[in-house]
Order: structure tokens, then sequence, then C-alpha cells
């Protein structure tokens, strides 16, 4: 009774505010595969059944990314390739911004494609973070209908581009995929 009637109201209040945050829910900083999935679906349309497959694969090996990019891309290789695109960051947190990429490769590739670009994005730790090089290497063959996927990683940050799209390329090759906040033709 004593020490009850020593506590002030405000004061209750006060410890009640300041143990709020450790009470409330933890919110959700990373994408479930279910709600990648639906996005694909979105934004791939009725050719995304196949797609799933790779997401799962992409979710068994690096987990639940807290962003993603949509996006379209062309690119064209002789030896030497180049690849240009654009594209839509969305953060988990619902921060979402435009974003463009171009990057030079090198090696066995041969041919040119347009492909539709889903990006999963794992541990970005702010969206600035984003504009910068990713090197990587590629392996690919694309035919009409085709899909493709590799692994960027700079840091801690990894993309996981899935390109379904139109065209041929085929090839191995080393290159590097470089995000800015407006469009460049030069790829280096």
């Amino acid at each position: 009774m004593i020490i009850m009637s020593a506590l002030s109201p405000r004061l209750v209040l006060c410890l009640l505010l300041a143990l709020a945050p450790a009470l409330a829910p933890a919110v959700e900083q990373t994408y479930r595969q279910q709600e990648i999935l639906d996005s694909l679906e979105t934004f791939f349309g009725d050719g995304a059944e196949n797609l799933g497959t790779v997401v799962r694969k992409v979710f068994r090996e690096q987990g639940e990314p807290n962003g993603y990019i949509t996006g379209e891309e062309v690119g064209a290789a002789l030896g030497v390739g180049v690849r240009y695109g654009k594209g839509r960051l969305y953060m988990k947190d619902g921060y979402t911004r435009p974003v463009y990429w171009q990057g030079p490769s090198i090696g066995f590739d041969i041919g040119a494609n347009a492909a539709k670009v889903f990006v999963l994005v794992y541990r970005l730790a702010t969206p600035d973070a984003l504009f910068q090089r990713y090197p990587g290497a590629e392996g690919s063959l694309y035919f009409v209908g085709g899909v493709g996927v590799n692994y960027l990683q700079s840091g801690d940050t990894v993309l996981a581009p899935i390109r379904f799209g139109a065209g041929w390329r085929q090839g191995v090759s080393a290159g590097y995929m470089d995000f800015t906040r407006k469009a460049h033709l030069n790829p280096f």
C-alpha cells in the first residue's frame, strides 16, 4: 500500500511509455516468400508460374530479402557486352524510388536480349547504399522466353536479378552492374 501510494500517476505513465517499445510487436523488415511470389505474378503476369521455382531456390540460398526492384533492361555482347536498365526499388518499410543500372561485361558472350528484371535485394542497410557497383560472374543461356538468375555482391549486400525475356544471348562473362540515381550512357 505504501509503495502504491508513493508512485505518482505520472511516474507510472512514464514507466509504461518507456516499456511500450519493448512490448510492441516487432515490425517485419523482410519480405516473406509469398509476398514476393505475389509481386512477381503482378509484375510478370501469366508467365510467372515457372519463375516461382527460381524464387524458391533463391529463398533457400539467401533467405528473406528486405527489398526488391522491378524493371526492364536491354543488353548485347560480342565478347564485350553492355547492359542498361531502369526500374523501381521497393523496401519493406514502404520506401520506393526509381533506380537505373548499367554495366560492362567481358568473356565468351554473344547475342542480344531484352528482359523484364525482378531483383531480390538482401541486407541493404539503407536505400542510398544501393548506389554502387556490384561485381559478378554470369553463365547464362537466354532463348525466347528464357529465365536467368545470378548473384551480385558488394559488402554484405547481395542482389539476385531474375531475368525473363526475349532474345538470344549465350556465354560466360564477368562484369558488374552499377546502380545509379540517374540514367547514364557510359556503362563504366
